[in-house]
């Protein structure tokens, strides 16, 4: 059985929010399969421990803590300075970084709509622009949106995340069949429940991800590690043929 052309080994990763769940998952997964990781977020603080433990670890890759706002452009720019300076270039970004909170449509603020679409959509924006200006002077590279089931069906009580993850989608189809010439893949990822921090305390789940069998196909929530399973196969070679694409993972279809 051949599986090197699953493998991230030698590449260089950047995973923006990156200090829990999803996004600490995917550089656990990289750093395991052989890719130099940036874990970064808002707070140097939280990412700092993930960094750490990936360097003490048996991992073959290395990571780096970088302190990193996505809505700053100029500390987009930086990140990315910093990660081709350490590492020596770049593979693939990842823009997983996002926020969301619960309310109705009519009681959420002009602010309150403005930070969830800045930090979900604008934020891949710059990341995906700063890095994508690299990629496409030096032999192109991949860039992974992760976006949310809320962005293809719509929300209730988050039509300001579906909004924005539905902007994300859309700018996923847009910017590959632009940046495809310069060998730049663009693909994107659209979760449904997966069991974090975050899902658990905005919307009352109380799965264990550690409980979750994953030999069981009947069930409607997941773990960070399958999401970053798809991420892997998507940073890796084997998902070449794979362009513009939005890849929904949710588990079991729930017919009506």
């Amino acid at each position: 059985m051949t599986t090197a052309q699953f493998s991230l080994e030698g590449q260089t990763a950047v995973v923006t929010g990156s200090s829990s769940g999803i996004g600490k998952a995917m550089v656990e997964r990289f750093a395991d399969d052989g890719a130099n990781v940036v874990v970064t977020s808002r707070e140097l603080e939280n990412v700092e421990p993930v960094a750490e433990a990936i360097n003490e670890s048996e991992a073959d890759g290395q990571a780096l803590a970088v302190e990193c706002d996505v809505t700053d452009r100029e500390a987009v720019d930086e990140l990315i300075a910093r990660t081709v300076d350490v590492f020596g270039g770049l593979d693939t970004l990842v823009n997983n970084a996002g926020a969301s909170f619960q309310a109705p449509p009519a009681e959420i603020s002009e602010n309150g709509w403005k930070t969830i679409v800045d930090i979900n959509l604008h934020g891949t924006f710059h990341c995906s622009q700063a890095a994508g200006a690299y990629m496409r002077e030096h032999d192109g590279g991949k860039i992974i949106n992760v976006a949310s089931v809320a962005g293809q069906r719509g929300s209730r009580q988050m039509s300001h995340y579906g909004a924005a993850k539905a902007g994300v989608i859309n700018f996923t189809k847009s910017v590959a069949a632009d940046w495809a010439e310069d060998d730049v893949w663009v693909n994107c990822i659209a979760p449904g429940l997966v069991a974090t921090e975050g899902v658990k305390s905005q919307m009352g789940v109380d799965d264990d991800a550690d409980a979750i069998d994953r030999t069981t196909a009947d069930r409607t929530i997941g773990t960070p590690e399958e999401v970053a399973d798809l991420a892997q196969f998507l940073a890796s070679p084997a998902s070449s043929y794979i362009v513009g694409e939005t890849i929904t993972i949710t588990g079991t279809p729930r017919l009506e």
